[in-house]
């Protein structure tokens, strides 16, 4: 298994935690696909006037962090789930809820609650209810129109609800699905995706461009496309995909997609996608932070995006030695805090703009300011919830594995 979970030191990434044993490494290469993910993220939301010129551009495409998450994750848990079964059988799905919750909840229900009780900690003045940030279902009917504070979530539901099944699924299928079959499993789903998401923008979306309301078919577009799990599934697919055609088909994959073949051929397919996102329609001028502002973008952008990440991460795997003879400073951080500043730059940003003031937040002060404000509160949230709760999970799991040993034993 290329990534291992251990018990120690920092806690990488969302959603799963990938930390190394004490006397070895961390895995380069999605460090560094999960620190790029998080700096894209917290771009996106950065105050125009506080980013940089040569960051403009880019902050246009922040939201392609996101993508990079979910691929990450697909391919984490999805490699334990398959060698879990290997191993073993099946999945011990206690075990593996228990995991998840350790990992997800404490950060997550500590910011929530901030955000329910502090009203200087939201980024904007309304919030979804309650009880659909509890239940992770915040990303279905999510209109930025009637609540839009703690609105990054959505993708802990998306994630949350798809583990919810991958467990069973996994038990269900492995051993009993050929390479064919299984690509053509991921051809009909992604291509299920794809003939949703243009049947969406056809129906309401596209009368509210025709009608002139182009502002509203971008809040739409938000609520019926770019938020729900059934939309928003390409990440995660390729990501699980990328785990089983490298976990149990691990010398034809080397042979068929090398590093050679699936840098070009992953960059290629991202420069696709990026085009069609690029392509202006009868959205433009009205973006905020996305730039899905024609039709090819939103309803074909999303796969071509995740199978290149799929296959740039894969080629990072493959490419672990030669990573590592070219270390950048700060990757292992900044992947370690992700999660956590996930969470809370919004916040962050919202709280420097109530206490210092938009207008004297521009430049690179604001710039340098949202930077180590976020970074202070992450690694504070790391270091109190965060890295206790998974010493915590470590503990239980060896506990229980013990148990299990002695019962076998006796």
């Amino acid at each position: 298994m290329a990534l291992q979970e251990a018990t120690l030191s920092f806690a990488t990434t969302k959603p799963d935690v990938i930390t190394v044993k004490a006397g070895s490494s961390r895995t380069i290469g999605p460090d560094l696909l999960r620190a790029v993910a998080i700096l894209l993220v917290m771009l996106v939301h950065l105050p125009l006037e506080a980013t940089p010129y040569g960051l403009v551009t880019i902050r246009n495409y922040g939201w392609l962090g996101v993508d990079v998450f979910f691929v990450l994750s697909g391919y984490l848990i999805g490699t334990q789930l398959f060698k879990e079964i290997v191993e073993t059988g099946g999945v011990d799905l206690k075990t593996f809820y228990l995991k998840r919750a350790l990992r997800i909840f404490p950060a997550y229900f500590v910011v929530l609650a901030l955000y329910a009780f502090v009203p200087l900690f939201r980024d904007t003045p309304n919030m979804q209810p309650l009880w659909r940030f509890a239940t992770f279902t915040v990303n279905f009917g999510l209109d930025p129109r009637t609540g839009n504070a703690f609105t990054q979530a959505w993708t802990l539901s998306v994630e949350e609800q798809f583990y919810l099944v991958l467990p069973v699924l996994a038990m269900v299928f492995v051993g009993r699905l050929s390479v064919f079959a299984s690509m053509v499993t991921l051809i009909l789903l992604v291509a299920a995706g794809v003939v949703c998401r243009s049947l969406l923008w056809e129906g309401q979306i596209g009368v509210l461009i025709d009608d002139g309301r182009a502002r509203e078919a971008f809040a739409v577009y938000l609520k019926d496309i770019y938020y729900p799990t059934y939309t928003r599934l390409d990440g995660l697919l390729f990501g699980v995909f990328l785990a089983a055609a490298r976990f149990f088909k691990s010398d034809l994959y080397k042979r068929f997609l090398p590093p050679l073949i699936a840098i070009p051929l992953g960059s290629a397919l991202i420069a696709i996608a990026i085009v069609l996102f690029t392509i202006r329609g009868p959205l433009e001028g009205t973006n905020l932070f996305l730039v899905f502002q024609a039709m090819p973008g939103a309803v074909a952008g999303f796969p071509l995006i995740s199978a290149g990440i799929a296959l740039l991460l894969g080629a990072a795997l493959d490419g672990e030695q030669t990573l590592r003879n070219i270390p950048v400073p700060g990757v292992a951080a900044v992947a370690t805090l992700s999660y956590s500043l996930y969470l809370t730059h919004k916040s962050v940003f919202s709280i420097d703009r109530a206490l210092i003031g938009q207008e004297n937040l521009t430049g690179l002060w604001g710039f340098a300011v949202y930077g180590v404000t976020s970074f202070a509160a992450a690694f504070l949230l790391w270091l109190v919830v965060e890295r206790s709760f998974l010493l915590v999970r470590d503990r239980l799991l060896v506990s229980g594995r013990h148990r299990t040993q002695s019962a076998s034993r006796g």
